[in-house]
């Protein structure tokens, strides 16, 4: 069963508030989820196998309800009416009236179904079992179980309380009510659920892949530095943190194993593999913010690392445009605005882009080495709104001459952008990023695993993207991503650039874009 065929069937009613959720796990997560619930209005208790722990957890939540009545989000007696629904017990014998029993214990296969099967023998057969699993197959963990379809993934994002976002996980044996009465018990609890099958890294997890894979592998290649790549990625594509930073928030470790175990579960398809630069800092201890140094230094008062800006440089006068180029002819409002004048070649032989007055062409970026076949050009990267980007990366030709990509520079500058130069890579840093995020996600709904629409959903509210990679699809050209990617494979032939089937199909039946062809 698809989750696409789960998101098309009627919603039965979610768990009612009067009966009792439990959570079994009464770390970070647990009592995150433990909050949510209480905060819905059910009964809630809170077990763990290492003894006082559950009594900590309710402590640490009842905390928490009292920082927000403090705060004005909620009144005393609210508070006071959570605190007596809430409850630690210290035998999963106690948890025998639950409706929903969510477990957030460690990520072992073997400790979720021990736990699980033991549960079996305790609740009523009417009692949905939830796993909150990041990492393991929602089907393996239902394996040992006597009713295995009443067993859903239920991922929640962390902190629970406060980030919206649950995928709701349908193991190979879930059944098809179970899947959608828990997707309607977390939109109850104020959550935005989403549908998805059991494959590896579910949505989020695994179409996020490339947001940092791409970057380190720039990283890797030389292209940029870290502090040029995030800053490109936040002021040019729009994404609200860029990858290094944000792993560092996360942790490396964390991230590094995430990515590790979702190219381990594709068969080491070259698509998802890890980073030997961000493998290289994990051996060393170099976790992020939380060991102090990651990509970025930050003990007390280091200085952050400044992305490479280039300095003030004269815009040319004019432009020429030959042919059309499908993300040039985006900035052409802009470039007139700014007072520049926009000339029309009538050459039908002069190929596509811009020229500058010194005879050089700025060209988009379109997947192959900025030199392929013009010499003298500088390419610029890929925008989420050219008008409101703050930055653009621009990559010359090793053929381009110094005048050219001055003009280049000062043409950019003279739009209200700042400007940075990286060496010639395909795909440069935005461009390469969607491309993949689009391939990858577009893969992935092809086999069943979440519609477009939950994928969107998904990445805006799990990991923070400006838009999901449908939207990106759809607001450029029609066949840009696949162009893009054929290139880039062309430039870069190891596979994980080549374009999906699915991309094809979606590229050739005009499913993508509204722009011009590119």
């Amino acid at each position: 069963m698809t989750a696409i065929e789960h998101g098309a069937a009627a919603e039965p009613a979610p768990v009612d508030r009067s009966r009792t959720v439990a959570v079994v796990g009464a770390g970070t997560m647990g009592q995150g989820i433990a909050q949510v619930a209480l905060a819905a209005g059910h009964p809630v208790r809170v077990f763990d196998a290492v003894e006082g722990r559950a009594a900590e957890a309710v402590a640490a939540v009842v905390a928490r309800l009292d920082r927000l009545v403090e705060k004005g989000r909620m009144s005393a007696d609210e508070r006071d009416g959570a605190r007596a629904r809430l409850r630690p017990v210290d035998d999963l014998s106690r948890l025998a009236d639950a409706a929903l029993v969510v477990e957030a214990v460690v990520e072992r296969l073997s400790v979720k179904q021990e736990l699980l099967t033991a549960l079996e023998q305790v609740v009523a057969e009417d009692c949905l079992l939830a796993t909150n699993t990041s990492s393991l197959s929602v089907t393996a963990v239902a394996g040992p179980l006597k009713r295995p379809g009443r067993l859903v993934g239920l991922h929640f994002f962390n902190p629970a309380p406060l980030l919206p976002l649950v995928e709701v996980v349908s193991g190979f044996a879930t059944h098809e009510e179970s899947a959608a009465r828990a997707w309607a018990t977390a939109a109850a609890w104020g959550k935005t659920p989403v549908h998805c099958a059991d494959t590896p890294g579910f949505v989020v997890n695994r179409v996020a892949r490339p947001f940092y894979a791409e970057a380190f592998a720039l990283h890797e290649e030389r292209a940029a530095d870290p502090a040029t790549i995030d800053a490109v990625l936040r002021e040019c594509g729009g994404f609200p943190m860029g990858p290094f930073e944000l792993t560092d928030l996360i942790g490396q470790d964390v991230n590094e194993a995430v990515t590790r175990s979702v190219w381990e579960s594709f068969f080491h398809s070259p698509k998802f593999t890890p980073s030997l630069a961000q493998r290289r800092l994990v051996e060393a201890g170099l976790l992020g913010r939380k060991s102090g140094r990651g990509w970025y230094d930050h003990a007390p008062g280091a200085e952050r690392p400044r992305p490479h800006t280039a300095p003030p440089a004269d815009p040319p006068s004019y432009v020429v445009v030959h042919g059309a180029d499908g993300l040039a002819a985006e900035l052409l409002e802009l470039i007139a605005d700014a007072g520049i004048s926009v000339r029309q070649s009538d050459d039908p032989r002069a190929g596509g882009g811009l020229e500058l007055p010194g005879g050089g062409r700025l060209a988009s970026v379109d997947g192959s080495f900025a030199g392929a076949g013009r010499g003298d050009v500088v390419r610029f990267d890929l925008a989420l709104d050219y008008r409101t980007a703050t930055r653009i990366a621009l990559a010359p030709s090793a053929a381009a001459r110094g005048g050219t990509l001055q003009e280049a520079i000062g043409l950019f500058q003279a739009l209200g952008k700042d400007v940075s130069v990286i060496d010639d890579a395909p795909g440069m840093i935005v461009a390469r990023t969607v491309a993949m995020l689009i391939d990858v996600a577009a893969d992935a709904v092809a086999r069943g695993v979440a519609t477009e629409d939950d994928v969107d959903t998904a990445m805006r509210l799990g990991v923070n993207h400006p838009v999901g990679p449908f939207e990106w699809a759809r607001r450029l050209p029609g066949a840009w991503a696949h162009g893009l990617l054929e290139k880039l494979h062309g430039a870069v032939p190891t596979g994980r650039y080549a374009p999906s089937p699915a991309l094809g199909r979606r590229t050739f039946d005009g499913a993508d874009g509204e722009g011009a062809d590119a």
